[in-house]
């Protein structure tokens, strides 16, 4: 058989008409997670760590079609989860298929739940899929465009944080409420659970506690605050005095995987060898916001959650258009202190501090989630009801963040 047939590119075991014969346990349920990039990947495995221990169930992994799919293929090797090929996978039929995006779902023959892999619903983007009309932009996983195909609704079940989801995803599919359910956000439980240990995430970063951490959170695209105001990032390292301050980076993995691990660390060199603290992409991202006295951020997700955090947020410049106005991320925008060019960057961060009003955070903080510390109970009742299977009956609980890792550099300038 040639090399480059399709099928010298399958998985055989445990998907072999006569899989009893090879597979050491016998299972009675079978799981795909549907990764299209290494953003959805990360937040499959809140849900996909919901089956651990369950010797009922096998989970396969494979890799969709998508524009920014680049780092899967490493991300699923580090994970070192079965893999079936993306022709393989939506030629088999599961039991039940998680995704975190929209892409090529329609082909599986699976029962889908779609997650959200940000934030909750923030941002508005038009769908371009191949062979259709470029719609009007909507809000990206509760419009139409992203979940009915010819007629029919794509998702079994729709995974939203607050029910106040439920109200746009009226509006925008209705046809679409049925099939949601509202589960809470893993990301807003697991820095719940980090908050207390703030010092030793302070402490893995080599912030002394004399000094105030700043991190800087980039969301992907031209609209990012890498992408509009590189200057500002530059600022952070240069101006604000090493004594006083540390400034940390974390970028959405979009921006490492579109232009290349090596690239971005080039970019960052000299930046590095200043003091900056680029959180590497496969680091957890929590410990490096949870330990933050200020945060410069954008319109990402993790700006976002940094309203939970008791730091004052910064926003750079919002491009016009990008955010859903009745979004939390919206309003967090609405009010967020931004940093002038020509003011020095201390007194900046001072004032916003003495002026900071926990409770407008809180109020944003509130809307993220309306299932605060229930995510993990709440998924796995659903993953469990829609396997038709009974659920162990140990409660699932939520761990906080592992120790943030800063990427190193070395005497000649990489990082």
């Amino acid at each position: 058989m040639s090399l480059t047939t399709p099928d010298a590119h399958r998985l055989l075991v445990p998907v072999r008409l006569d899989v009893e014969r090879w597979t050491t346990r016998r299972t009675r349920r079978r799981v795909l997670a549907v990764v299209h990039t290494v953003t959805a990947g990360q937040r499959l495995l809140d849900a996909v760590r919901l089956l651990e221990g369950d010797t009922r169930v096998q989970v396969f992994f494979t890799q969709a079609p998508d524009v920014f799919n680049h780092g899967v293929d490493h991300f699923l090797e580090r994970l070192g989860g079965l893999v079936l090929p993306w022709h393989q996978a939506i030629q088999t039929p599961f039991d039940l298929a998680l995704a975190a995006a929209h892409g090529g779902l329609p082909d599986l023959h699976a029962p889908v739940i779609v997650l959200p892999h940000g934030a909750g619903h923030n941002k508005l983007v038009s769908a371009a899929q191949r062979g259709r009309r470029v719609a009007a932009r909507g809000v990206y996983g509760l419009d139409r465009q992203w979940l009915v195909r010819d007629g029919r609704l794509v998702p079994e079940a729709i995974v939203l944080a607050h029910h106040e989801d439920l109200n746009r995803l009226g509006r925008d599919c209705p046809e679409a409420l049925p099939a949601a359910e509202v589960v809470g956000d893993a990301c807003f439980d697991r820095i719940t659970a980090s908050l207390p240990q703030r010092a030793l995430y302070r402490a893995a970063l080599n912030v002394e506690p004399r000094q105030r951490l700043v991190t800087a959170c980039s969301t992907w695209g031209p609209g990012s605050l890498l992408g509009r105001q590189w200057e500002l990032l530059e600022r952070l390292v240069d101006e604000l005095p090493r004594e006083d301050f540390r400034t940390a980076l974390l970028l959405h993995p979009h921006v490492w995987n579109a232009h290349g691990e090596w690239q971005v660390r080039s970019w960052l060199a000299r930046l590095a060898r200043a003091g900056l603290l680029v959180i590497g992409q496969h680091s957890d991202w929590v410990g490096a916001l949870v330990a933050a006295d200020h945060i410069v951020g954008d319109h990402g997700s993790v700006s976002l959650y940094g309203a939970m955090t008791g730091a004052p947020v910064f926003m750079g410049d919002v491009p016009d258009g990008e955010l859903d106005p009745g979004s939390p991320a919206a309003e967090l925008a609405s009010f967020a202190p931004r940093l002038h060019p020509d003011r020095p960057l201390t007194r900046q961060f001072d004032r916003a501090a003495a002026a900071y009003r926990a409770e407008r955070y809180e109020q944003v903080a509130a809307r993220i989630t309306s299932e605060p510390g229930r995510f993990a109970l709440r998924m796995r009742s659903l993953i469990y009801r829609k396997l038709r299977l009974r659920a162990p009956a140990a409660r699932p609980g939520t761990d906080h963040a592992p120790l943030p890792v800063a990427v190193r550099h070395d005497e000649r300038g990489t990082i």
